[in-house]
């Protein structure tokens, strides 16, 4: 091999190093924006899980407000005064006279509406 050719070979590996070396500076900054983009989505997610649960936490407690304030209506004035007059008031048996026991149907739907 001659000394020519010893530098051609050499000249063109410093030729590939510096594309390398290029690819190389690419890849790095395409690596760095993505683990900048990551942290800014992980900061993004923990700002928008502690919103839901404080969302979430009102909500809750709105309801237990709201729940506490339901005033039974007509209807169910009408349900238990039927039920008080003997008739079932339950989906199971409804409008059918009560054989002087009570009917845990009936108990338990009178209960869920107070």
């Amino acid at each position: 091999m001659s000394q020519r050719q010893i530098f051609d070979q050499v000249s063109d590996m410093e030729t590939q190093i510096g594309e390398l070396y290029e690819q190389l500076g690419d890849l790095k900054g395409k690596l760095s924006n993505l683990l900048e983009e990551k942290h800014r989505l992980e900061m993004e997610n923990h700002h928008l899980r502690g919103r839901l649960e404080q969302a979430d936490d009102d909500f809750k407690e709105n309801k237990v407000v709201n729940d506490s304030s339901i005033i039974p209506g007509e209807g169910y004035d009408n349900l238990a005064r039927l039920y008080e007059e003997g008739f079932h008031i339950c989906n199971v048996h409804f409008g059918t006279p009560r054989q002087e026991e009570d009917c845990l149907f009936c108990l338990q739907f009178l209960s869920k509406t107070k």
